[in-house]
């Protein structure tokens, strides 16, 4: 990997591509840690320290680089844009207006595009609002009695709310700027880089309690076998041989040639764990809006991340979720067609309704192993480290981020790979 970064920092293109991504990254990075307007910097640093359980906001906090609970002007992160992107996909699938844009080609996903856009800002206001809200009545932190936005005039909270909605299309904006112009998808570097930025601070947390250090070299040796599994098995694909009969258009031999369909055993991603983990912070968020006592108790006994039934509900949540999103992406009646109408079939298979069933079969059995991988990489950190007190909640290495770390450093090292290759493939003859 670093080889081939070496070698891209000595084509010209591909260095101004490399610079380019990471002057976006530093600009990203620079609006994490720029208070909102109106907010305290000295007030939110004394709750930092105060503040004992982040669970609540973890995954939000998690994507947004730590932004989140500083209130700075990128404090939403790019969380509004993954939730828009799942609803619109989602919705694919139920509205058939919205599955006749995405067969239209590239002017329909254009649409698609603009429709993610126009809900990202919807939900950022949203959110924006929610977040203010809490931290007006001072339930971001509640063991914290700072006042962290002193001035709590309607006119200062939608400056703030406008502020926060206006940086969330920022960083819509410069993901967009490193996918056309930069190397990798860049709604994924940023994730990224949001995750990577947490691990110098969580890993000193670690170090300051009671036997640190074991602790930390235990998490070091689980994150490399947790990385050796994750490589393993979103490398691992299962490929279906496809065979294109011969046929005569005009003068001309069309087909004859043989190719696959690769089924990866992670066909769903890192979306079914994000599903999960949101569905499961739902309670412990509205502990902080509805202050029952009976609730409350509740959720503090059977919604902590330490409690066996928290963990198997995670699992079993992790599952479904994995093969409900394979379900909705992946429509075998609809490759079976279209291997059909260009003359398509797999071998010993009929075509038609007999292939699509073959591989709904196929599918069927790589997706149970792909969920199970899922739910066991989102559990194991919590698992390992439930004699801890904080457990998995003041380590950034859990199966979220150690999925989405492996996920976008293998998919841009491919990117960065196969664009050394256009520039320095000889050929044959030299």
């Amino acid at each position: 990997m670093l080889t081939a970064f070496g070698r891209a920092f000595k084509t010209p293109d591909l260095r101004r591509k490399l610079l380019f991504t990471l002057g976006i990254i530093a600009l990203y990075r620079l609006g994490s840690v720029v208070p909102g307007p109106g907010v305290s910097f000295v007030a939110i640093d004394r709750c930092l320290t105060q503040v004992e359980d982040e669970s609540v906001y973890g995954l939000i906090n998690l994507f947004s680089g730590g932004a989140l609970l500083q209130l700075s002007i990128f404090a939403l992160g790019i969380m509004p844009y993954i939730t828009a992107s799942i609803i619109i996909q989602l919705l694919v699938v139920v509205i058939p207006r919205l599955e006749t844009l995405k067969k239209e080609g590239q002017s329909g996903q254009a649409k698609l595009t603009q429709y993610t856009r126009y809900l990202t800002i919807a939900l950022a206001v949203l959110q924006s609002t929610g977040i203010i809200a809490l931290a007006r009545s001072q339930r971001l932190f509640p063991s914290c009695t700072e006042a962290i936005i002193p001035d709590d005039s309607l006119f200062r909270i939608l400056i703030l709310v406008l502020t926060m909605t206006a940086g969330t299309a920022v960083v819509m904006w410069l993901g967009e700027l490193v996918t056309d112009r930069g190397v990798g998808n860049g709604m994924s570097v940023l994730i990224f880089t949001s995750i990577i930025s947490s691990v110098p601070s969580q890993g000193s947390s670690i170090l300051q309690q009671d036997n640190g250090g074991f602790v930390l070299a235990a998490v070091a040796v689980l994150i490399l076998v947790v990385i050796v599994l994750v490589v393993y098995v979103e490398q691992a694909q299962r490929r279906i041989p496809v065979q294109y009969a011969k046929r005569q258009i005009g003068r001309r031999m069309y087909g004859g040639t043989s190719t696959y369909i690769p089924l990866k055993v992670n066909q769903a991603g890192v979306i079914p764990v994000i599903f999960a983990s949101s569905l499961l912070y739902l309670p412990q968020l509205l502990t902080n809006v509805w202050n029952n006592e009976t609730f409350v108790r509740y959720v503090n006994q059977y919604f902590m991340s330490d409690d066996p039934a928290y963990l198997l509900v995670y699992f079993g949540l992790v599952i479904f979720f994995t093969y409900f999103y394979v379900a909705i992406t992946f429509n075998p009646v609809e490759v079976s067609d279209n291997m059909k109408k260009y003359g398509g079939f797999v071998p010993g298979i009929r075509p038609g309704r007999a292939t699509a069933e073959y591989l709904d079969y196929i599918l069927s059995r790589i997706t149970a192993f792909g969920a199970l991988y899922l739910g066991a990489v989102a559990v194991l950190p919590y698992l390992l480290f439930s004699f801890s007190s904080d457990a998995a909640q003041q380590t950034p290495f859990g199966g979220t981020a150690i999925l989405i770390i492996v996920g976008v450093g293998l998919e841009t090292v491919k990117q960065v790979e196969s664009q050394l290759m256009l520039r320095n493939y000889e050929g044959f003859l030299r």
